[in-house]
């Protein structure tokens, strides 16, 4: 399934994914005073690419497209949203997310909610494109501040296109990022070593 597949998924997943976690609203007063924004990973801590270089977008307002294959805005709009793309001269991308809660109680439902999209993700894409398999894989909990897990993606079409990509959700506090790495492949193809290590240091620099 083309990046182009996985852009236009995100209308008809976001609809489905509410079925997939509580629906999660900031308090209406009481809120906590906005801290320093969040800092984002750069070009060189993403998984190494064994013949392209990296290039780093700016960090910008609002919720990145690039995760509408798994995970959206659905329940939880009422948050802050910056995102950093990243690019290769290849068919090879990363995107991270961050999102500021009002509370660590918050935070820790909401990287609840994003892991239980991640993991429901290839049910939902299976359910909504019925000419595309989907596999989900779990490759554990990373020991990093309030915890990151990291889970895996394989897609392929009835026509023979195959995406391999690797999402992770860590919370340092009330802050919850969230990683994704993309490419054609499988699961063979998926760097999950470097991946976690890109996870580790994306919470790691969040303060």
């Amino acid at each position: 399934m083309s990046m182009r597949i996985r852009t236009s998924a995100l209308t008809a997943l976001a609809v489905a994914a509410l079925a997939a976690g509580t629906v999660l609203t900031a308090p209406a007063a009481g809120a906590a005073p906005k801290a320093a924004p969040p800092t984002f990973l750069s070009a060189s801590q993403l998984p190494p690419h064994p013949t392209s270089a990296w290039t780093a977008g700016p960090v910008t307002e609002g919720f990145p497209d690039g995760l509408g294959q798994c995970v959206d805005t659905e329940g939880v709009s009422s948050y802050d949203y910056r995102y950093r793309e990243f690019r290769t001269d290849l068919d090879t991308s990363a995107v991270q997310l961050t999102v500021v809660a009002d509370t660590a109680a918050l935070a820790k439902a909401l990287a609840k909610h994003y892991d239980d999209l991640i993991r429901t993700c290839a049910d939902r894409i299976e359910k909504a494109y019925p000419d595309v398999e989907a596999e989900g894989r779990d490759y554990g909990s990373l020991p990093v501040e309030e915890g990151a897990r990291v889970r895996g993606l394989h897609t392929e079409s009835s026509g023979g296109a195959s995406d391999i990509s690797l999402l992770s959700v860590g919370r340092d506090g009330r802050t919850v990022t969230v990683v994704s790495w993309g490419q054609l492949g499988d699961f063979g193809d998926a760097p999950v070593g470097a991946f976690k290590k890109t996870t580790t240091t994306a919470v790691n620099k969040l303060y």
